[in-house]
């Protein structure tokens, strides 16, 4: 959920989600390829609840950023997350 500058933006789950879809847009265009490129996507979360609570505004951020491309995804909630 960091930008560019490798600093996180918000605490919130949402936001931070919303940074690291932009981030692989980013990645993915440096390469030449788009969203629909994408053929699996692993999200690590710290908080399954979060996660599920964030639900709504997710999929909104996900569907304006990815588009209507839904790849193979799982999410996996981790004790904590390493750079």
């Amino acid at each position: 959920g960091w930008n560019a500058e490798c600093r996180f933006e918000s605490d919130d789950f949402t936001a931070q989600a919303r940074q690291a879809l932009q981030n692989i847009v980013a990645v993915l265009a440096e390469a030449g390829a788009r969203p629909e490129h994408i053929t699996r996507m692993t999200w690590y979360v710290t908080s399954k609840r979060e996660y599920l609570a964030a639900g709504k505004g997710l999929g909104a951020a996900y569907r304006e950023i990815i588009g209507r491309h839904y790849p193979a995804m799982t999410a996996v909630e981790v004790t904590a997350l390493m750079e």
